[in-house]
């Protein structure tokens, strides 16, 4: 009987390449997910981030945390397209003494204080770059860059909306007045002086 092994048959050879190419292949494909994995919980923890409190309410609200971070990374693609500039010192002032006019005027006419807010802090964003426009649209444009507050402007609004309606007190519209002072103070605040230190 002969014991010599002979040459490895071709059928054992071609199964041998066979199972190479498909350990690879489940390999690369793992490695693929696991970075894919990986850049996406960068990318959520970007986002977290950057947009804060933001973040939360917008997966709240969409009720889904993909569709929710798609809509966070266009407002940011948005944002970044637009050129948003600090106010001049000139300007900031100009607008710290038209704020405290509101405030001053709330106490005759507190609609009209509260309305007139509202319109206060949209010219400074369309001053400062913003295209301004439907409320939802610029609640979402301020969010980028002012994520901390964006929430009070929605407050202020909503209680503004609700006066409209007939259904805001004077202490609802006092704190709208409180909830526009907040983002406009920090509208302000991108290289400037606060309300407070602009007044002297």
């Amino acid at each position: 009987m002969d014991l010599r092994i002979g040459p490895p048959r071709k059928g054992i050879v071609m199964s041998n390449n066979v199972a190479l190419v498909v350990v690879a292949a489940i390999v690369v494909i793992g490695a693929i997910v696991v970075v894919s994995m990986m850049a996406r919980r960068r990318q959520s923890t970007h986002l977290r981030d950057q947009f804060g409190p933001e973040y939360d309410r917008t997966v709240r609200d969409m009720g889904d945390r993909t569709r929710a971070e798609r809509e966070l990374a266009a407002r940011d693609q948005r944002v970044k397209k637009l050129t948003i500039r600090p106010l001049a010192p000139a300007e900031r002032s100009r607008y710290v003494e038209l704020w405290h006019a509101q405030q001053e005027r709330f106490v005759d006419n507190p609609e009209s204080a509260v309305h007139d807010a509202d319109h206060l802090v949209e010219e400074v964003m369309r001053v400062r770059g913003y295209p301004v426009g439907e409320f939802e649209q610029n609640a979402a444009d301020i969010s980028v860059d002012h994520p901390l507050v964006v929430e009070e402007y929605r407050a202020g609004h909503d209680i503004a909306e609700r006066h409209r309606q007939g259904r805001a007190s004077t202490e609802d519209l006092r704190n709208a007045m409180l909830h526009y002072r907040k983002l406009f103070e920090d509208l302000l605040q991108d290289g400037g002086a606060t309300l407070q230190g602009a007044r002297g």
